[in-house]
């Protein structure tokens, strides 16, 4: 027997086992941890676990660390017996009632993992400017507005929380439109706002994931220091992608990739940062171009702060 024919064995006896087709499907649409895959599944962490340690011995999983968690991911194969045997094993999976329920399910996870950040921030509100001061990004940000004038500019603010930078951008003339899904976080910048006297912020309820923005009706969109708090970041930078024109600038200021697992706990991250290849892997799979990644020193006023990255791109003209 050829070498190809023993791999297109293994192949077909890994995804001879339903469960471990179900668990690939799933990976497929969405990075997940093993508990999340126990919630959609219905299943316990030892028949999960032994699927993806056979999983991950056939080849396809890949998997990332984030501080103590360990998140799976399912990258199908261009080419090759894996390419042609999930594509036979897809095309019988579209009717499939199991199949239905289980993206249904993952659907409830992911709301639920974007519900912990909700409540954080719902519960903290207008005390998240004095939070916040841990970040110590004054002058990353100030970097960041300078990359979007001139000052005639629509700018995006997305996750606006208490408008603090959709307020600096407004003195700077920029008409701004500031998105951020907790209400509590919208009341209190109105509140900043009124007392500032500007009028050209139009605040937004919505998730970034799926923003309340027309296609290509911003200049530029900026998310600062949003991502590590969102369930699916990639989402978040199509859809800047999205509602910026031609032409326009997407921007992401955040924190690299760290085990400061403090963060997680006592600020509601959901990601411990990012890893520089990965988030320009994001941005051009956004049909994003002119990528630009900068990262600076590791940072903090009496605590220990990661390294921060300042990410830029452009939508094609």
């Amino acid at each position: 027997m050829s070498a190809a024919s023993d791999d297109l064995q293994k192949v077909f006896k890994t995804l001879a086992d339903p469960t471990r087709v179900r668990i690939l499907r799933l990976l497929q649409s969405e990075e997940l941890m093993v508990q999340e895959l126990m919630a959609v599944l219905g299943m316990a962490q030892s028949r999960v676990s032994r699927h993806l340690a056979i999983l991950r011995e056939a080849g396809p999983l890949r998997d990332r660390r984030d501080g103590t968690y360990v998140f799976y991911r399912f990258d199908a194969p261009e080419d090759g017996p894996w390419h042609d045997a999930w594509t036979l094993v897809r095309s019988h999976l579209e009717d499939d009632p199991t199949e239905r329920r289980d993206q249904a399910a993952l659907q409830r996870v992911i709301e639920a993992r974007g519900q912990s950040a909700r409540s954080f921030f719902d519960a903290v509100g207008p005390e998240w400017d004095a939070l916040r001061k841990v970040f110590d990004d004054d002058m990353l940000r100030a970097r960041a507005i300078h990359r979007l004038v001139p000052p005639d500019l629509c700018v995006a603010d997305i996750g606006t929380g208490t408008g603090v930078l959709a307020l600096e951008l407004a003195r700077l003339g920029v008409r701004v439109i500031g998105v951020d899904r907790s209400r509590r976080m919208l009341d209190a910048a109105r509140a900043k706002l009124r007392e500032a006297g500007l009028s050209q912020v139009e605040l937004r309820e919505g998730d970034a994931g799926e923003l309340p923005i027309e296609d290509a009706e911003v200049d530029a969109a900026l998310a600062h220091m949003v991502l590590q708090y969102l369930p699916s970041p990639q989402d978040a930078l199509r859809e800047m992608a999205r509602v910026v024109r031609p032409g326009g600038t997407v921007i992401v200021v955040d924190f690299l990739r760290h085990e400061q697992d403090w963060m997680r706990h006592e600020l509601g991250v959901q990601w411990q940062g990012f890893d520089p290849d990965e988030l320009r892997d994001w941005l051009e799979q956004a049909r994003l171009s002119d990528v630009r990644i900068e990262v600076g020193p590791a940072r903090g006023r009496g605590r220990d702060l990661p390294a921060a990255l300042l990410a830029s791109a452009r939508r094609a003209a």
